[in-house]
């Protein structure tokens, strides 16, 4: 990240400092680790297998966050734990003004990661600052196999529904609109000069917009990255916005993936088209009120809440 430079940010909905006492955040905390161990529950058991799914484990292996990472819970930003001597000790957490409690560090964390708020800020805001761009179609997914050796194709062991030749014709017979660096990066040499204008990681900043399904999923990236100052139940919803998301992206893909239950969204039919940017347009929503929720918390930790 070079030399970014924060808008003003954006103070937190409440920024009085909350108290909890042991019992109800020692309460927050267990049924926060519920919810995250009801979410990885599959992926353990298929781990533990060694089995793959093309669909779900995108979500621990692109995003490498491991469901024991998913359980930590953290109580945010100006939040005092009472009777929490083990979280005093903990990283990025310090005593509080009452004895024997914690309470996350922001000074220390600033220390060292400013660059990455600043930017997760700004990077949040210009998205939100932008109209959604509803014409893609979802046709990254197509292009990442486009014109490809079979033998290259990342989901090998799932067919595509219409074959590498009909594949190719949709890719053909459509305009590439991609604005997401890290969908285009991974599109075959054949279909980086079909996508309508050329991308680069340092025009991420300029082109992110807030129907792309793939900046929708990664909300959930920036939210592990903020770390401790981000509240478990927000870690959690955009996990699941982001699991809910990747399940459309993969049914508006190439795949045939029916033998795994899943119903195809056939984006090169006009039915398809308008089911896929229904949802897009539903993603885009849910997608905005999340970021406005992180906005909160960079926010709030630029201002050394």
């Amino acid at each position: 990240m070079t030399a970014p430079t924060a808008t003003a940010p954006t103070p937190a909905t409440n920024p009085a400092a909350t108290t909890l006492a042991p019992l109800r955040w020692r309460a927050l905390e267990a049924s926060h680790a519920r919810r995250a161990d009801d979410y990885t529950a599959e992926h353990r058991r298929r781990r533990s297998r060694h089995e793959a799914h093309p669909v779900q484990d995108f979500l621990f292996t692109y995003y490498p966050t491991k469901p024991a990472q998913l359980r930590r819970w953290h109580p945010g930003v100006g939040v005092t734990l009472l009777d929490a001597p083990e979280r005093a000790g903990a990283r990025w957490y310090t005593r509080g003004r009452v004895p024997g409690s914690a309470v996350v560090d922001v000074v220390a964390y600033l220390e060292q990661r400013r660059d990455t708020v600043v930017y997760v800020h700004d990077l949040l805001g210009a998205t939100r600052s932008r109209p959604g761009q509803f014409g893609c179609f979802g046709l990254h997914e197509w292009a990442m196999v486009y014109r490809q050796d079979p033998a290259q194709v990342r989901h090998r062991s799932t067919p595509l529904r219409l074959g590498a030749g009909g594949t190719d014709a949709v890719v053909e017979s459509h305009q590439l609109r991609c604005t997401h660096f890290d969908a285009y990066r991974f599109f075959t040499p054949e279909a980086v000069g079909r996508n309508a204008e050329p991308l680069s990681r340092a025009d991420q900043p300029a082109r992110e917009q807030p129907a792309c399904l793939h900046a929708g999923m990664d909300v959930f990236k920036w939210a592990t990255k903020l770390g401790p100052v981000v509240p478990g139940a927000l870690l959690l919803d955009t996990f699941e916005l982001a699991r809910d998301i990747r399940e459309l992206d993969m049914r508006a893909s190439p795949y045939d993936l029916t033998g795994w239950g899943y119903e195809p969204v056939p984006i090169e039919t006009a039915a398809g088209k308008a089911t896929y940017v229904a949802a897009q347009r539903a993603f885009a929503e849910r997608s905005d009120a999340l970021r406005v929720r992180l906005l909160e918390v960079t926010g709030a930790v630029l201002h050394g809440a």
